[in-house]
C-alpha cells in the first residue's frame, strides 16, 4: 500500500524539526509562525477570489503546512504535548457531536435549525453562558464587530447603535458606506481599525452589564 501524503508530511516536519534538520525550522515557536498562519490564509483567500485552482492547491497546501508545523513543535512540550493525530482525532470527534442529524439520525428541519444546533452543543460543550464567551480579540475589528452582534442577537442581549440612514442595504450600498466612512476617518486623521476596535470594546462592556442585570 502507498504510504499516504498524509503521513510523509508528518514525516518530513519531523526530519525538519530533529536534530540534524533545518536550523530555521528548529529555532520557530508557536508565537513565531503566526504571522505566517495569517499570511498563508489571506493567500489563499486570494486564490479563491481570483477562482486560480493551482494558487487554491498549492495555498492551502501552505495552510496545511502550519497546523503540521504547529502540531510538530507541540510533540515537544515538557508538560503538555500533543501531535497531529490527537489533533485530527478532536477535530473529527468534534464534527461527528456537533452533526447529530448526520450520525445520530437526529431529525431536523432544515439548515436554520441545524446553525442552531451547532451553537447550543457548543457552548453546552465549552460551558460558555455569556454572549461574549470564545470570541476571539485578535481579530480584526469588523469581523470583530460583527461577531460580537451575531452572539447578542443569538443570546437575545441587546446593544445600542445608532441607526444607520439607508434606503436599502446590499452588498454594494454597505460596501460604499464602510468605504467612505474610512476615507471620513482618514481625513480626519483616525484609525478605523482602532476607532471600531474601542467600540468593540465598548459593545462588550455593555453586554457584560445586560447579562449582569438579567
Amino acid at each position: 500500500m502507498a504510504q499516504s501524503e498524509l503521513q510523509r508530511l508528518v514525516e518530513v516536519m519531523d526530519r525538519l524539526r530533529s536534530p540534524g534538520g533545518c536550523p530555521w525550522d528548529a529555532e520557530q515557536t508557536h508565537e513565531s509562525l503566526i504571522k505566517y498562519l495569517l499570511e498563508e490564509s489571506y493567500e489563499f483567500i486570494d486564490a479563491i477570489e481570483s477562482d486560480d485552482r493551482a494558487g487554491m492547491r498549492e495555498e492551502l497546501g501552505d495552510v496545511l503546512l502550519q497546523v503540521y508545523f504547529h502540531a510538530r513543535m507541540a510533540q515537544d512540550h515538557p508538560t503538555d504535548a500533543f501531535s497531529i493525530e490527537d489533533v485530527a482525532r478532536g477535530i473529527a470527534d468534534k464534527l461527528i457531536s456537533r452533526h447529530p442529524h448526520v450520525f445520530e439520525n437526529l431529525e431536523v428541519s432544515g439548515t436554520q435549525e441545524i446553525i442552531e444546533n451547532w451553537e447550543a452543543l457548543k457552548a453546552r460543550e465549552k460551558g460558555r453562558t455569556s454572549a461574549i464567551d470564545g470570541i476571539a480579540m485578535a481579530q480584526p475589528a469588523l469581523p470583530l464587530v460583527a461577531k460580537i452582534l451575531y452572539r447578542a442577537e443569538k443570546y437575545k442581549v441587546d446593544v445600542n447603535l445608532a441607526p444607520f440612514s439607508q434606503d436599502q442595504a446590499t452588498e454594494a450600498s454597505v460596501g460604499e458606506a464602510l468605504a467612505s466612512v474610512i476615507a471620513w476617518a482618514h481625513t480626519n486623521g483616525i484609525d478605523p481599525e482602532n476607532a471600531l476596535r474601542a467600540k468593540a470594546r465598548e459593545m462588550i462592556r455593555e453586554i457584560q452589564s445586560a447579562e449582569k442585570q438579567g
